[in-house]
């Protein structure tokens, strides 16, 4: 028994292959066509084009004014005026700082202007009574010089002790901390009773939110690359607006979502930081709700650039080999069918058309080249292919990034005698009983 059926298989399988063997010799016909059809595929015709391109980065909000709030005069920090993380207008007061020194210190100099000024009246006094004896020569000229010269002093006496009293005043001004510029605040970092350490203790931050900035870096690689293609004429930048920079800024939160307002690029830094090998730039952004935040990490894509006389391919329609990038176009064998054929290509940018994601291709392409879009996965290297149904291109206008669909095989005309059907044979009704 174990013997039997250790034979079966043997059997089955001489068996199996002079059925396969007789298959293919009776499904070659004349001409040595393929065992099996060919595969359908869909196609696109590619054209150079104009097509949009962006460049994304990773970005940074920054408050587009950032003011440190200091103690400008030494004391004890009495109360805080404001609510943490609330938003502010200037002028509005954030912290009280014991004044009563700063009211003795005022008080003292006041006091010095009224001194100065009875000194003043009294040296002018001196002055009046001895300026006739001097001109009668009554006394020396001398004596009613140096009279002259305490009035004088006392002026000045005057004019000092009024400066320490308005020095006096603003320091008792600056005891009432307020807001310089209109924002969101940060944390208190002091608390009622602390000592305030003038212009050295930090007592909060405020950020103004509207508009934000958000900055970026790219990278000096990246640049150069940038600078190459728009030299060479492969890259067209927006032109500036209104001083900024024409490229239209978009943000992307973390979630993946997309921020309503756009905003422009204000500056961008001539230098290289020799520690990232990057240069710095920077967006504004309308920021009207608060919505966008000082620290928060964002995406940056940059709209507005175009690629001129490019050719692109659907995502779709790229392979990855081991050689790198590749499509398959449809080319010719020497028999004349339609087989597919794989073309490597360098892949540039990525890019949407109308929610078509395409990859630019640099090289490895030409105008006129039909690739393969549709049914890859069925493909092999050399494969015979059926051309069916062009794949339907953007309704956009030529220069906007459409792709140009292939042309589908011309009808048959009416010239061309039509095949006669083949007989069908009657059906019958519904009616008749069946014999």
């Amino acid at each position: 028994m174990s013997h039997a059926v250790r034979r079966v298989p043997l059997v089955v399988l001489l068996a199996l292959a002079a059925a396969l063997a007789g298959c293919g010799r009776d499904q070659k016909g004349a001409g040595g066509m393929p065992a099996f059809p060919p595969a359908e595929v869909t196609t696109l015709t590619v054209q150079p084009r104009s097509y949009p391109v962006s460049f994304e980065y990773v970005g940074q909000g920054l408050g587009s004014r950032d003011a440190e709030v200091r103690a400008r005069v030494t004391g004890i920090v009495e109360k805080r005026l404001y609510e943490e993380g609330a938003t502010v207008k200037a002028g509005q007061p954030l912290f009280q700082i014991d004044p009563r020194p700063y009211q003795a210190q005022l008080a003292s100099a006041e006091a010095e202007i009224a001194r100065a000024q009875a000194e003043k009246s009294r040296a002018e006094r001196e002055v009046q009574r001895l300026r006739p004896l001097a001109e009668r020569k009554a006394i020396g000229q001398k004596e009613a010089d140096d009279a002259q010269s305490q009035a004088e002093l006392a002026t000045a006496a005057i004019k000092n002790a009024e400066a320490k009293a308005i020095e006096a005043r603003l320091n008792l001004s600056y005891t009432r901390v307020t807001a310089p510029i209109s924002g969101i605040t940060d944390r208190a970092e002091v608390s009622e009773g602390s000592l305030a350490n003038a212009n050295q203790t930090l007592l909060t931050k405020i950020s103004q939110l509207d508009p934000i900035w958000v900055t970026f870096s790219i990278s000096e690689n990246e640049r150069l690359k940038l600078q190459r293609a728009r030299a060479e004429g492969r890259l067209k930048v927006p032109a500036a607006l209104n001083g900024n920079g024409g490229y239209q800024v978009e943000i992307k939160l973390a979630d993946g979502s997309t921020f309503p307002r756009t905003g422009r690029i204000n500056f961008s830094d001539a230098r290289v930081n020799p520690q990232t090998g990057t240069s710095e730039f920077r967006a504004t952004v309308p920021n009207g709700d608060g919505a966008l935040r000082p620290g928060q990490f964002l995406r940056v894509v940059l709209r507005g650039a175009e690629r001129p006389d490019a050719i692109a391919v659907p995502q779709v329609a790229v392979m990855e080999g081991p050689q790198g990038k590749f499509v398959y176009v449809v080319g010719k064998n020497d028999k004349g069918m339609d087989v597919a054929t794989p073309r490597p290509i360098v892949a540039g940018d990525w890019t949407t058309v109308e929610g078509r994601n395409l990859w630019l291709v640099e090289s490895g392409l030409k105008a006129g080249d039909v690739v393969i879009v549709d049914g890859i996965a069925k493909l092999m290297p050399g494969a015979p292919v059926k051309v069916g149904a062009p794949a339907a291109a953007p309704a956009t206008a030529p220069g906007t990034g459409a792709i140009t669909p292939a042309k589908p095989e011309p009808a048959k005309t009416a010239a061309e005698p039509a095949k006669p059907a083949p007989p069908q044979p009657a059906k019958p009704s519904p009616a008749e009983p069946k014999k």
